[in-house]
């Protein structure tokens, strides 16, 4: 199938026939080549890729086919070669990212083989079908968030058999424009395992919903931080990506999350939140509050700046909303009876300001979180169409 460029057709049409078609070969055993001609690019201006499973990410295949065809490029959608049976002995040669330069021009991240394993990595882990996450992702690592989503979305989609590692809910609308909720479970392996597979799901953001341990002076249990960078100390990404990269949360998520914060006059700061891999950090406090010193830090958590890392590989706009649980330099640590008034007076508000945040990107932005900053020189043609 080919669609040509400057036709007088109706695009979103022919763009839902494209993805009809690549499901068609999907479920003829076959991956879809996708080639795409622009005749304004100088240096790529014919680029192809294989995409596999496109049903579970549907929705961001029109996106970004429906903006190539509207600037005038041409799509043409084929069969390719047969699909890679995941038992296969030659998968993970076929998969293995070691050396794979994430920049290289192409039409999309990832290859078939990686998409494949990955989707049914998150069916596995999280207990739903890859089909039914939406664009704007909570991450979490407490059930009581999962309860307070529950609540504000009685009819959500939940896991389809108990006892799943990393259960998942989501609220399901058209086009994959509501709102999914992971709990992730704790830990920066955790985040880092989970976000990997959620990548090549292409989610417009996701959101660190958390707790940290507050370190400064003037901050209460109950207030709320925004991160505005990070100090690595999770280590789990250290290969992928080097600890001298500098990682910050999207600026638009954090306005947004901020208006929020305001509009609803809540306590909160900006600054840097520490990731450690060390649940007992308090037990090595002189090593670690060197550290503390010296990044400025205000806040100590174990996941956000490892979603932050691997959004900034996959080039996901990620932010963090944490909430200050303890202060356990003040002689506050995190106890059975303290932690548990909190935990209910604060679990819905904290869902509800994510949820507001990302009603006003959605509103404001309804294609997608601008991400420039994330780009590379070379980038995946889909989600960057003036590269």
């Amino acid at each position: 199938m080919k669609i040509q460029a400057g036709t007088t057709e109706n695009i979103e049409s022919l763009i839902e026939d494209a993805c009809d078609e690549m499901e068609k070969n999907y479920a003829n055993g076959r991956y879809s080549k996708i080639i795409v001609t622009r005749t304004w690019s100088k240096h790529n201006p014919i680029i192809s890729g294989k995409v596999a499973r496109p049903a579970a990410y549907r929705w961001y295949l029109k996106r970004e086919l429906q903006r190539l065809a509207g600037c005038g490029a041409q799509v043409e959608i084929a069969p390719d070669r047969e699909r890679v049976d995941l038992g296969n002995p030659q998968l993970l040669e076929l998969i293995d990212e070691t050396d794979f330069d994430h920049t290289r021009k192409k039409v999309f991240l990832f290859g078939p083989e990686r998409v494949e394993l990955s989707l049914q990595r998150l069916e596995h882990y999280t207990g739903t079908r890859a089909e039914d996450f939406q664009r704007y992702v909570l991450l979490t690592n407490y059930q009581m968030h999962m309860d307070a989503f529950s609540q504000l979305y009685p009819d959500c989609c939940k896991p389809n058999r108990p006892g799943v590692q990393m259960p998942a809910y989501h609220q399901r609308t058209s086009h994959n424009q509501g709102l999914t909720i992971v709990n992730i479970g704790v830990g920066p392996s955790n985040a880092k395992t989970f976000t990997d597979h959620l990548a090549v799901l292409r989610p417009d953001a996701m959101i660190m919903v958390g707790h940290c341990a507050g370190v400064r002076n003037h901050q209460e249990v109950g207030d709320f931080v925004l991160a505005s960078g990070y100090m690595r100390d999770d280590h789990v990404l250290d290969d992928a990506l080097p600890r001298s990269v500098p990682l910050v949360p999207s600026f638009i998520l954090n306005r947004y999350l901020a208006k929020i914060l305001d509009e609803r006059k809540l306590p909160y700061r900006f600054g840097v939140v520490y990731t450690t891999d060390d649940r007992n950090w308090e037990l090595t406090l002189s090593r670690k509050l060197r550290d503390l010193k010296a990044s400025r830090s205000i806040g100590v958590d174990m996941e956000s700046a490892t979603v932050a890392a691997n959004g900034f590989r996959y080039r996901i706009p990620s932010a963090t909303l944490l909430c200050v649980s303890d202060k356990p330099l003040h002689g506050q640590p995190k106890l059975p009876d303290v932690a548990k008034a909190f935990y209910e007076e604060s679990k819905l508000k904290h869902l509800e300001i994510a949820r507001d945040a990302i009603m006003l990107v959605k509103c404001d932005h309804p294609g997608g979180v601008p991400a420039s900053d994330l780009r590379a020189m070379d980038e995946p043609l889909l989600g960057c169409i003036d590269g």
